[in-house]
C-alpha cells in the first residue's frame, strides 16, 4: 500500500495502541511482533491476538493473509514437541469444516505454524510442525509470489474464523488517508469485469488452501499398507499426494522421497511444496526415478550411464541379423525395441519359458510360441551388443537397483515413498520402488490414471507383489478443466492398459463430474504448408498470457517442425525439459511425454498425421496409444485449448 510517511507512523501508532489495549499482557516481543502484522490488515489482510494469557498452549494470534493461514508464536525460546502438536492440533479443530469454493473444505495442509524470534539471521526449526522465523523477516509472510489466495477467499477464511475463534479478538486498522492497492490484495468486489477476469488469471494456487472433503481425508489416513490413488485427468491426484507428503513429514522421521517417470515433474513440484510447507521443503526428496536409480548406483559403486544412441545402435545391429522373420508382421523395428523395452525387459523376464507364458498386456500383435522364439533371439543379440560394449539401458539399471536394494537396502530408508504417474513405470520398476518403500503403514503411495498412459504395454499392480484391495482411492471431481475443454478432451477413446484395481471398475474421463463452467477450444485444420502461419498467428493472438500457454506436439520430429517456426517468428519458447515452474514470459514446447502431470492456462497441441502399423492390429494399438496422448495434452488446458491437425498430403494422381 502505497502511504506517505506521516500516514505510516499514524497507523503504526494507532496499531499500538489498539494492541495494548486488547492484548496487554504480551512482553516486549509479541508487541513488537503483532504491532507489525497488525498494521498488515490496512491491506486486507485479519488478525486475530489472544486478550489474555493462555497456559493450554494455543497460539498467540491467527493471521490470514494471501499467503494462507498462520498461527504464530512469539517466544525466545523454541516450543517443545508437545507444545507445537497442541497448538497445531487446537488450530486444526478451530478450522475443521472451513468452506471454499466448489463445497471444498480447508486443507489441515494450508495452516502453516510459526515460531518469531527476536533479532534477525534464520534459524533451523527442530520440529516439522513449525517454522521458525526472525522478527526481522515477517514480511516473507506477505510476499506476493507465494499468494494462493485473493481478497474475497481472504475475507471468507477470516469471517467463517471469526465464528470460530470465540477465545481471540479481531483487530483492524485502517489508515487515515486514501491509498493505492497495488502492494494490497485484490478486492474483487471493487473491480471491473474485465479487471475481475485478469485477476482470476493470476497463478492464486487455490489448491494449497482448500481440498474436497474426500481429498483431506486421504491426505491424513493412515494406510497399513501400499495405497493407490487414481482418478481422471484434472481430478488433483497430485495436489492430494503433495498434501499428503507434508502430513508424513509432520507425522515422522527421517527422508521421504517423491518420484515419477516423467523428468520434467520433480522440479515444478518441488517448487509447488516449497509453497505448500517450506519448513519441510528439506525433508522430501524430488527426483525422477532413473536419476535416483542412477545416483544410488554410483554411491553403491556400480556407474551405469545410459547412452541412447549407442544403445539405439546395439539394437540397430541385432534387428539386421533378425529381421527377416518379424518384419512380416510388422516392418518397423520400433514396436520390436518396445516390444523388449516394455514386455521383456520391462516385466523383468529372465527366460524364454517366461516369456512364453506372459501375458502381453496392451499389445495388439498375437504372438505365438514360435513367434516369441524369434522375438527372443532378437532380445538376446541385443543383449550380446550391450554386453559386448560395457553398454546398459533403462531397464539395465533398474535391473541392478532391484537387486542391490535385494542385497543391501538402504542405510537410511524413506519414511514413505510416493510414485507419481505411476502408469508409465515399468512393472520391474515398480518392484524395484516396492522394495524401496518397505514394509509397513503409509510406507507407498501410487498415484495415476490409466487412461493417461502415454507409453505402450500395460500390466497390474498385483503383478509387481503390491496389494492394494482395501487401500485403493478413486477421485472423480475435476477442478483443472473448464467444461468446454473438459467435454472436449472426453471425445478421445483413451483405452486404459494399466489396471490398478485389480480387476474392479475404474472411472474414465468421460465419467468425471465438472465444477468450472466455460472455457474456449479453437479448432485448426490444414496442410503442413499452412501450419507455420496458423501456429504464429494462434501464438500472437493468445487470450492469456504466452508464460502461461504450452505447445504440445506429440514426438520429437514434429518439436522440431514446431520450434524452428516459432524461432523464424522471433517467439520467445522455453523447452518443457528446462521449466521448472517458475513464471516468465515464454511460450513453453515440449511432447506430450514431458507435459505429462503439469497444467498451464493454455495449450496449443498441433498434430501431424500419424503413420501406423501395417496391419490391423498394429494400427489399433498405435490408434489407441495415441487416443490417451491426445487425451493428456487437451487435459493439461485449464481456459483455452487450440487444437492443430495437419492433415496427410495428397498424393497426386497418376497420367489419365
Amino acid at each position: 500500500m502505497n502511504l506517505s510517511l506521516h500516514a505510516q507512523r499514524q497507523l503504526q501508532q494507532r496499531a499500538t495502541e489498539e494492541l495494548h489495549q486488547a492484548a496487554s499482557w504480551l512482553d516486549p516481543l509479541g508487541r513488537r511482533v503483532l504491532t507489525a502484522l497488525l498494521t498488515r490488515t490496512a491491506q486486507g489482510c485479519h488478525l486475530f491476538v489472544r486478550p489474555t494469557p493462555d497456559p493450554t498452549d494455543t497460539a498467540d494470534a491467527f493471521l490470514i493473509a494471501a499467503g494462507g493461514i498462520f498461527t504464530i508464536l512469539t517466544t525466545e525460546r523454541l516450543p517443545n514437541e508437545r507444545t507445537a502438536r497442541a497448538i497445531a492440533r487446537h488450530a486444526e479443530e478451530r478450522c475443521a469444516g472451513i468452506r471454499g469454493p466448489h463445497g471444498q473444505v480447508l486443507a489441515h495442509s494450508a495452516m502453516h505454524h510459526v515460531v518469531v524470534q527476536p533479532g534477525g539471521g534464520r534459524t533451523r526449526s527442530p520440529s516439522p510442525l513449525y517454522r521458525v522465523l526472525a522478527e526481522t523477516d515477517l514480511d516473507t509472510l506477505f510476499r506476493r509470489d507465494t499468494a494462493v489466495l485473493d481478497r474475497r477467499q481472504v475475507d471468507s477464511i477470516a469471517n467463517q474464523i471469526a465464528t470460530r475463534l470465540t477465545e481471540y479478538q479481531r483487530l483492524s486498522v485502517r489508515p487515515s488517508e486514501r491509498a493505492s492497492e497495488s502492494a494490497g490484495l485484490l478486492d474483487a468486489t471493487k473491480l471491473t469485469v474485465d479487471q475481475l477476469v485478469a485477476a482470476q488469471q493470476r497463478p492464486f494456487e487455490t489448491w494449497m488452501t482448500f481440498l474436497h472433503p474426500h481429498q483431506q481425508a486421504i491426505a491424513t489416513r493412515d494406510y497399513m499398507g501400499p495405497a493407490r490413488i487414481s482418478g481422471p485427468a484434472g481430478t488433483g491426484k497430485t495436489v492430494v499426494a503433495l498434501h499428503r507428503l507434508r502430513y508424513l513429514a509432520r507425522h515422522s522421521t527421517g527422508p521421504l522421497l517423491f518420484t515419477t517417470f516423467v523428468r520434467t515433474l520433480p522440479a515444478v513440484h518441488q517448487a509447488s511444496f516449497r509453497r505448500l510447507a517450506p519448513e519441510l521443503a528439506d525433508r522430501v526428496q524430488f527426483v525422477n526415478l532413473h536419476a535416483w536409480v542412477r545416483g544410488f548406483l554410483a554411491d553403491r559403486g556400480q556407474a551405469a550411464t545410459v547412452q541412447r544412441s549407442q544403445v539405439d545402435n546395439a539394437f540397430s545391429r541385432a534387428w539386421l541379423a533378425h529381421r527377416t522373420p518379424l518384419e512380416g508382421l510388422e516392418p518397423t523395428p520400433g514396436y520390436w525395441q518396445t516390444e523388449i523395452d516394455r514386455v521383456i525387459k520391462g516385466r523383468g523376464l529372465s527366460t524364454l519359458t517366461e516369456y512364453v507364458r506372459v501375458s502381453r498386456r496392451g499389445r495388439s500383435v498375437r504372438l505365438d510360441t514360435d513367434r516369441r522364439i524369434q522375438v527372443w533371439q532378437l532380445y538376446e543379440a541385443y543383449q550380446h551388443n550391450l554386453a559386448d560394449k560395457n553398454l546398459h539401458d533403462y531397464n539395465d539399471m533398474i535391473a541392478l537397483a532391484l537387486a542391490e536394494l535385494a542385497a543391501r537396502p538402504l542405510d537410511e530408508p524413506y519414511a514413505a515413498v510416493v510414485v507419481d504417474e505411476v502408469q508409465d513405470i515399468t512393472l520391474n520398476g515398480l518392484r524395484m520402488l516396492r522394495q524401496l518403500a518397505g514394509d509397513g503403514p503409509n510406507r507407498l503411495l501410487l498415484v495415476g490414471d490409466g487412461q493417461q498412459q502415454v507409453y505402450p504395454g500395460g500390466w497390474r499392480l498385483s503383478d509387481a507383489g503390491i496389494p492394494v484391495r482395501g487401500r485403493g482411492e478413486v477421485l472423480r471431481v475435476n477442478y483443472r478443466n473448464r467444461a468446454t475443454i473438459l467435454g472436449f478432451a472426453q471425445r478421445f477413446d483413451a483405452t486404459n492398459e494399466v489396471d490398478d484395481l485389480d480387476g474392479a471398475a475404474g472411472v474414465a474421463l468421460r465419467d468425471a463430474e465438472v465444477v468450472n463452467s466455460g472455457g474456449e477450444v479453437r479448432r485448426w485444420h490444414g496442410s503442413d504448408v499452412d501450419l507455420p502461419n496458423a501456429l504464429v498467428d494462434a501464438v500472437t493472438t493468445l487470450p492469456v498470457p504466452r508464460g502461461q500457454t504450452v505447445l504440445i506436439v506429440f514426438d520429437h520430429r514434429s518439436l522440431h517442425r514446431c520450434t524452428a517456426v516459432l524461432r523464424r517468428a522471433g517467439i520467445p519458447i522455453l523447452p518443457l525439459d528446462q521449466y521448472t515452474g517458475e513464471p516468465d514470459d515464454t511460450l513453453k514446447v515440449g511432447t506430450v511425454h514431458r507435459a505429462k502431470g503439469l497444467d498451464f492456462q493454455a495449450v496449443l497441441a498441433v498434430a501431424f498425421p500419424q503413420e501406423g502399423g501395417v496391419n490391423a492390429a498394429t494400427g489399433q494399438e498405435a490408434r489407441e496409444l495415441r487416443g490417451r496422448q491426445h487425451l493428456v495434452a487437451a487435459t493439461r488446458a485449464r481456459d483455452y485449448l487450440w487444437w492443430a491437425v495437419v492433415e496427410p498430403r495428397q498424393e497426386p494422381n497418376g497420367p489419365s
